[in-house]
């Protein structure tokens, strides 16, 4: 069982919520919104994004990590394709 089932409606619920932002960032490029205007929603849907990333990598490291080497190691290799978004 995955970690974050008992956080996943709320998980659920952000993601619904980040997928609104994506669209409204997709209406404004079609509408030739101002693009420094375009570049502070996209910044905001990234940050919301990685919220949710940090989330789930706490939840993982809490529930799903025991302590040996091979969890330790499958959390770190997670932790370092998470951190390389930016």
């Amino acid at each position: 069982m995955a970690g974050y089932v008992d956080d996943k409606d709320a998980l659920l619920r952000r993601l619904r919520k980040i997928e609104g932002q994506v669209r409204g960032i997709e209406r404004m490029v079609e509408e030739e919104r101002y693009c420094v205007d375009v570049l502070d929603q996209i910044a905001a849907a990234r940050t919301a994004l990685e919220r949710v990333g940090l989330r789930l990598l706490e939840s993982h490291a809490r529930h799903c990590v025991r302590g040996g080497a091979a969890d330790v190691d499958e959390l770190m290799a997670a932790v370092e394709r998470f951190s390389k978004v930016r």
